[in-house]
């Protein structure tokens, strides 16, 4: 009978201290190199589009880089202009900022508010050269916001047996880091 008593007592101990050392485990940081949210975005690209029926538009190219003091990214892409019922078409380049932010549920990074910052296209007057970056701003909240660039793997989100959920994103001079949490 003791040796059933100090066995359960052990028992008790035993699953206090493993749980106490799961509550130990906190917050962690990943690093996700510029480079791996590259490679998520050249997936999605070529990219073609018609916006307001008015221009078809062929993205290609994109470059993503890193705004640490802002806390956003910056994406510049070459840009391909074609009214549909004209022949003619113009190229230039299109660069636009977001902010990046998490899916915990979906364990992914994503780009919201995309705004355009430049849009050049060769041989256009200034005129409709702003017309052309409105429209650009409208395809670029419709095409871009919301766009996954990084989708966490599943060993990356368990560490020592406990499953983490991605809670907080920082854009750093390399890339971006995203603090994860125990998932409750």
């Amino acid at each position: 009978m003791k040796k059933l008593i100090t066995l359960c007592l052990s028992l008790v101990l035993a699953c206090g201290l493993l749980g106490g050392c799961a509550g130990l485990i906190g917050p962690r940081e990943i690093d996700i190199p510029l480079s791996k949210l590259q490679s998520g975005l050249d997936r999605r690209f070529p990219m073609n589009n018609r916006a307001l029926e008015l221009f078809d538009i062929q993205l290609s190219r994109p470059q993503l880089a890193v705004l640490p003091d802002a806390d956003r990214v910056s994406l510049a892409m070459d840009a391909l202009v074609a009214p549909p019922f004209l022949r003619q078409s113009w190229s230039g380049n299109l660069v636009l900022s977001g902010r990046l932010y998490l899916d915990p549920a979906g364990g992914a990074v994503l780009m919201g508010e995309p705004h355009v910052d430049q849009f050049a296209v060769a041989g256009v007057d200034d005129a409709r050269q702003r017309q052309l970056t409105r429209v650009a701003n409208i395809l670029m909240a419709k095409v871009v916001s919301d766009v996954p660039l990084y989708h966490f793997r599943t060993e990356e989100l368990r560490y020592g047996g406990v499953q983490f959920v991605p809670t907080r994103i920082a854009t750093t001079a390399r890339g971006v880091r995203v603090t994860v949490e125990p998932a409750k």
